[in-house]
């Protein structure tokens, strides 16, 4: 990971020289010439470290790097610490250590002198190797001659939990159209892939369906003439003559001997990129009978350019894993009684994964002591990754990881920095991404659009798993499958990118390892008291975690808590929710954090907060009913991100004039404060939620928001009742947000007539309409508005009639409808809406059978995906 910790040296170095040159004034010029270096060695691993990276030699280069760069950060952090503390004393106390400084500025000049000649001792290889281009190509080359890990197949008495995919893609295959069709099996690492399309290329139907079958394992190095003469290996025994055609030549071959025979079936096992499958359909003419292609890929945009369509590998039950783990290792006898409870727990704890289910399996064949397995089940880590042969399952999945782009690999690794089965926010983990400068600028991109490409890579390679999604489809949680941790954790262990502390059987102390390399760690919850006890000082490291799946709050001795602060002086990261914290001196003394994660039974933000002047993600829970904001937040000109489970009450900025806010983010802000002065300073909002009392912000403070020119989501919460009031959405909120993309509304209290209005919001894509949003019982949408509306959602609403077709919604594509008890029907004609592809209804009983009439109606045409919940819902319950 040495590229990207120079790259996050580089961004500080460069920030410190353009906004912070107060603080290193007097050893301006040094920081320059570090910069220099910084640049020539950064230049070097960009270079080189691509045609080097999986050798010896490149590992012992990382680490001396690292080292390197570590000291260089240890010593400019150390610096602006105590520049900034220096920078805060009065006048008097300044004119008392100005020799102190000066000899502070004296020892800095050396030690950056010495890290320069140090940045140019690292060993960059030998000269005479690496530069001229043969060598290098000889290197490349002999990487790529390397052999690859390839998939484990089982055999076809091993299969379990196959039969019903099986034969709904052999239904695929000998029916359907009489078109050359493609059937990608998309999975990640270890799923089963390549077992199911043996299964299926084996079966009985399939050999009958056939004339020709041909199995082509594909892989990363492949070359195309090699697939085509292995294809034409399957007419022709001796290939030799046909060694010095090109491919297009022997494309032009094969297809005129399958031309000559009936149907033809190919299977493409591992294929890692979409022009395999355009390459291999031109060796099939263009005869009607009915060829067919199956792919096995772990990359989701592989396989749905070969087919919209593709067929997603599901993992197995838990009574699948278990009777796969009795057949691995037990074959035909039955499993011993005492072992079927550990059994159970081992299997579980493969998530279904086939390949883990193998792997743990040969651990287990030779032991059949309860004590064995017992041992296995609570270290199971140990045994899927650090089996060291060609098959393991650390060999398989980095094959994956390999494959990826460099500053992909560091954001995947970084998931492992949380717990085991942990769901995932989506926003989190980018601010982290960001906060960790894992994330580079690119031009016309901001960081956060960046950081959501590069997990939609990660999701299309099936390295990291989707769990939960919004309402537009956009990814909302998501997870990393135990064992691609297990890789995660060793990884970066290994790089040195993070370690896990956690209680270990065999040792009384928890204590760190390599602490001079440590810059991460994450700790287990069960073992934060124990390791807090200790009062360990860890200067070098910069992240600390401690994540948990609990609801209630971890209470630890306010000396504990304290101690955190105490411990990592020079912390950036600092994500601990799951406890409860206190405010301490030594806290508002970690001047370097730039992400805060907290809890605690706050009232106000301290004043002292506005001494973070690196802080660019604050997220606060409280038990407080609201929270009052005392930090000058509008100086903190790198804050981009405020979270807070409760209503928060901003500060009046000092001033009208200086610098925007780079604010982008503020969840959830009280009603009272979106003043005029307030709005202009965030002028570059992005999403704003406003919570409280909103008969008054609608009346005087919603002309205000002509201050966010790109304000992108707007939540309007309103927690106040009136009585008999009726509140109304003021005529200029439709010019003021017009470049607003989603909107939600709660308990609002609006009059249905008003409902249309919002249709001129001409970029609204997204509405939510939740609890009492509108009041009445019947909603006649006028014709002329939502032209971009993709999502509608209602909830909690008093709605008994609605009428609505295409001329109202004419894009819509999902439609939510949550507890409408009243509601009689979903208009019928919204099925004639071409875009419209999915639907859910929970609790909205009397709307069913209308539902199911649209999906009956929808369902000629296209795939359209109908929820309804509680699933026992029926026409006849409906109609009651």
């Amino acid at each position: 990971m040495a590229d990207t910790a120079i790259n996050f040296l580089l961004e500080k170095l460069l920030q410190v020289l353009s906004e912070d040159v107060r603080l290193i004034a007097g050893v301006q010029e040094e920081f320059q010439d570090l910069l220099e270096q910084v640049q020539i060695l950064n230049a070097f691993i960009n270079d080189f470290s691509k045609l080097v990276r999986k050798s010896i030699m490149w590992k012992e280069m990382e680490k001396a790097i690292l080292t390197t760069v570590f000291r260089t950060e240890d010593i400019i952090d150390e610096f602006l610490v105590e520049a900034r503390l220096n920078q805060e004393k009065n006048i008097l106390r300044k004119a008392f250590h100005f020799a102190h400084n000066t000899v502070r500025h004296r020892d800095l000049s050396i030690k950056i002198k010495d890290i320069i000649e140090e940045m140019k001792k690292i060993p960059r290889g030998d000269k005479q190797a690496l530069s001229p281009a043969e060598n290098l190509q000889l290197e490349i080359e002999s990487v790529k001659g390397s052999e690859e890990p390839k998939d484990i197949s089982l055999e076809d008495d091993e299969v379990v939990g196959f039969d019903e995919e099986a034969q709904r893609l052999i239904k695929r295959l000998t029916e359907g159209s009489e078109d050359l069709d493609i059937i990608p099996i998309v999975g990640m690492p270890g799923l089963g892939k390549t077992t199911l399309a043996r299964k299926i290329y084996n079966d009985p139907r399939i050999s009958y369906e056939f004339f020709s079958k041909i199995w082509i394992h594909v892989g990363q190095l492949y070359k195309i003439k090699d697939v085509f003469l292995r294809i034409l290996n399957r007419f022709r025994r001796n290939i030799k003559e046909y060694q010095d055609m090109d491919a297009n030549e022997l494309a032009k071959l094969i297809c005129s001997f399958v031309a000559k025979g009936g149907k033809c079936l190919i299977v493409l096992d591992d294929v890692w990129e979409s022009e395999v499958v355009d390459s291999v359909m031109k060796v099939f003419p263009r005869n009607w009978v009915g060829h067919r292609i199956i792919m096995t890929t772990r990359l989701g945009y592989v396989a749905t350019y070969a087919n919209e369509n593709p067929h997603y590998l599901k993992f197995l039950s838990q009574d699948e894993s278990f009777e796969l783990l009795k057949m691995n290792v037990f074959g035909r006898r039955s499993c011993p009684h005492e072992l079927l409870r550990v059994g159970e727990s081992i299997a579980k704890k493969c998530s279904g994964l086939p390949l883990s289910i193998v792997m743990i399996a040969g651990a287990l064949r030779a032991r059949t002591n309860k004590v064995d397995w017992v041992r296995v089940d609570k270290n199971m880590g140990e045994y899927l990754i650090n089996k060291d042969d060609a098959t393991s399952c650390l060999n398989i999945i980095k094959v994956s990881y390999d494959s990826l782009p460099q500053e992909m690999q560091s954001c995947f690794l970084y998931c492992g920095v949380f717990p085991r089965g942990f769901d995932i926010p989506i926003w989190k983990l980018i601010r982290l991404w960001i906060a960790e400068g894992l994330i580079k600028s690119k031009p016309a991109f901001t960081l956060e659009e960046t950081a959501q490409y590069y997990l939609n890579g990660l999701v299309d390679r099936n390295l990291v798993m989707v769990m939960q999604k919004k309402s537009d489809g956009k990814i909302k949680t998501c997870r990393v499958q135990d064992l691609l941790h297990e890789f995660c954790k060793k990884e970066a262990s290994e790089k040195w990118f993070f370690q896990e502390v956690c209680p270990a059987l065999d040792q009384a102390i928890i204590s760190i390892h390599d602490r001079s390399m440590s810059r991460r760690l994450c700790v287990q919850p069960s073992a934060l008291q124990d390791f807090l006890s200790t009062r360990p000082f860890v200067e070098h490291v910069r992240s600390f975690y401690c994540f948990s799946t609990r609801q209630t709050q971890i209470e630890l001795p306010p000396s504990n808590i304290r101690s955190i602060c105490r411990s990592f002086p020079l912390i950036r990261v600092l994500d601990i929710e799951s406890l409860k914290f206190l405010f301490s001196r030594d806290f508002y003394q970690l001047f370097h954090l730039r992400y805060i994660a907290i809890s605690g039974d706050f009232m106000a933000l301290p004043s002292a907060f506005g001494k973070f002047w690196n802080l660019q993600t604050l997220i606060l829970s409280t038990s407080a009913p609201i929270l009052e904001i005392k930090a000058d937040i509008w100086n903190m000109l790198r804050l981009r991100h405020i979270h807070t489970n409760v209503p928060a009450k901003l500060p009046s900025p000092s001033t009208s004039t200086g610098k925007a806010s780079s604010l982008q983010t503020l969840s959830q802000v009280a009603s009272q404060c979106c003043r005029k002065n307030v709005l202009a300073k965030a002028c570059h909002l992005k999403k704003l939620s406003v919570r409280g009392p909103m008969k008054s912000f609608l009346e005087t403070n919603c002309v205000n928001l002509e201050e966010l020119k790109f304000l992108e989501e707007l939540k309007l919460l309103n927690d106040f009742l009136y009585s008999g009031e009726v509140l109304r959405i003021p005529v200029a909120f439709f010019t003021f947000v017009r470049t607003l993309k989603k909107l939600t509304l709660s308990n609002t209290k609006f009059d249905w007539s008003e409902a249309s209005r919002l249709g001129k919001l001409e970029c609204l894509e997204v509405l939510k309409l939740k609890q009492d949003a509108f009041t009445g019982e019947s909603w006649r949408p006028e014709v002329g508005g939502f032209f971009e509306l993709r999502v509608l959602w209602i909830e909690m609403e008093d709605l008994k009639l609605w009428e609505a077709s295409e001329l109202h919604f004419p894009r819509l594509r999902h439609l939510v409808l949550i507890s409408c008890d009243k509601l009689e029907a979903v208009p019928y004609e919204l099925a004639s809406i071409h875009s419209f592809q999915e639907m859910r209804l929970e609790n909205t009983i009397k709307a069913v059978k209308s539902a199911r009439e649209i999906q009956r109606k929808k369902l000629e045409s296209i795939n359209f995906k109908l929820t309804i919940f509680p699933p026992d819902s029926d026409d006849s319950k409906a109609t009651q």
